[in-house]
């Protein structure tokens, strides 16, 4: 399921980056008091109450404005506004109602996007919200991000907007496959390799896709649908405001995604950008393939391949579960096996087990290897269940919930013995008896 994403919007210093540090609990955005410190768009993962949405820092909008780096601020703005799926508009109470309001009220509403009216810099005065009815955006909310002020009422109100209507609805049988990585690893030429025909562009200038790009297949009886995105450069890296869209749109594909293909550059090797993106796939709890494309031009011995298993067990060592795989999209070599690889991990991905295997497997495990006692109070599990997949998540019921991380490893280690769960992540919660009611 995509994140929903949600950007903060309004003119000039009104005190939009500084609301994004609030919402977010991080001082990611610089604040300043001047207009235009905020250039480049800003996003982050935001929380409230189980609900998790991108939240998007925007640059001050000026319309018509004659300044080049201005008119390039306001146009950046203007895109996360048309890739939003809710707008925060927020406006200044203390200096009250401008035309520049009126001007981004009137682009908001050309967009036709729900909006939420925030009026800023209120403290100890409300009264100064009831000017910006003339906005005719609905009630305004009075708030103070310095401050903190109805910061919670204000995501209680972005959560209720986020609703069902806004999640994509997808045939669940449909294995959706995001196709990631760094710029120029090969991505699209991976993606034309597997439909067979020329449907995305394929260039060697980083950064020619520019959008997440859909596509329908069937393999065999399969339908899966193929997800190719732009490349994801360290957020410092980029300087192109069309490329921050892009790898905004390209982590929103991470998000709708079953199964993850990172792709990497073999002849370059594991970086730590490619450490990032896996560490966002993982978060996700995304099922995972690992791709080292031009595998062709690598000059190779019989040592060759050990050494690159060896570079993913060292830099990728938070993914042991997600297999790895040695491919050209240029030449064809074993281009082939990487949807025999995707259908594998996916059906490890919704695995659901048998409560009474799980329970067996698990009590061999036990009977094998008790767990450690720690403060000297013996460890019981009484039973375990399996309460969802997409990943597989495991609920072990014990008389204590403090069980030590290797143990909880040793477990995990025994159900992808049992049971497979090639490329997908595990869950584990571990439920104490004081734990029941929380």
């Amino acid at each position: 399921m995509a994140k929903p994403i949600v950007a903060i919007v309004g003119r000039p210093n009104v005190g939009k980056s500084t609301l994004f540090n609030r919402l977010i609990k991080e001082r990611l955005a610089i604040v300043e008091d001047r207009p235009g410190v905020t250039r480049d768009r800003l996003y982050s993962e935001c929380e409230w109450l189980g609900h998790s949405f991108l939240l998007v820092d925007t640059g001050g909008i000026k319309v018509a404005t004659q300044d080049p780096l201005e008119s390039q601020t306001s146009r950046q703005a203007e895109m996360a506004v048309k890739e939003a799926d809710l707008i925060v508009f927020i406006v200044d109470g203390r200096q009250g109602l401008t035309m520049q309001d009126h001007d981004v009220a009137n682009l908001l509403r050309q967009a036709k996007k729900p909006v939420i009216l925030v009026v800023n810099k209120v403290e100890g005065n409300p009264d100064l919200i009831y000017d910006f009815y003339a906005l005719g955006l609905g009630d305004p909310l009075a708030v103070s991000a310095e401050h903190g002020l109805n910061t919670g009422d204000l995501l209680d109100m972005i959560v209720s907007h986020l609703s069902e209507e806004n999640e994509e609805q997808l045939d669940e049988a449909v294995i959706k496959v995001s196709v990631v990585g760094r710029p120029n690893v090969g991505k699209s030429s991976l993606v034309n390799a597997l439909i067979g025909e020329e449907r995305v562009i394929v260039s060697d200038l980083p950064g020619t896709t520019r959008d997440a790009i859909d596509i329908d297949i069937k393999y065999g009886e399969q339908e899966l649908l193929l997800i190719d995105t732009a490349g994801m450069r360290r957020r410092g890296k980029i300087d192109d405001p069309v490329e921050r869209y892009s790898v905004m749109r390209a982590l929103r594909a991470v998000d709708r995604c079953d199964v993850a293909l990172l792709i990497i550059d073999a002849t370059e090797g594991i970086t730590e950008q490619d450490q990032r993106i896996a560490g966002y796939i993982l978060e996700g709890g995304k099922a995972c393939v690992i791709i080292f494309n031009k595998w062709d031009l690598i000059s190779k011995d019989n040592d060759t391949m050990r050494q690159f298993n060896e570079e993913v067990q060292d830099k990728l060592s938070f993914l042991p579960f997600a297999p790895v795989m040695y491919i050209s999209a240029k030449t064809g070599q074993r281009v082939a096996k990487v949807f025999d690889t995707v259908l594998e991990v996916a059906k490890g991905y919704s695995q659901r087990v048998p409560t009474a295997r799980l329970n067996e497997v698990v009590t061999e495990a036990v009977a094998m290897h008790e767990p450690p006692s720690g403060t000297g109070q013996r460890v019981r599990i009484f039973y375990v269940s399996q309460p969802q997949v997409k990943p597989p998540l495991f609920v072990f019921h014990c008389n204590r919930s403090d069980i030590h991380f290797s143990y909880r490893r040793y477990l995990e280690n025994k159900l992808r013995e049992a049971f497979g769960f090639s490329g997908t992540p595990i869950k584990m919660i571990f439920r104490g008896r004081k734990d029941k009611d929380n």
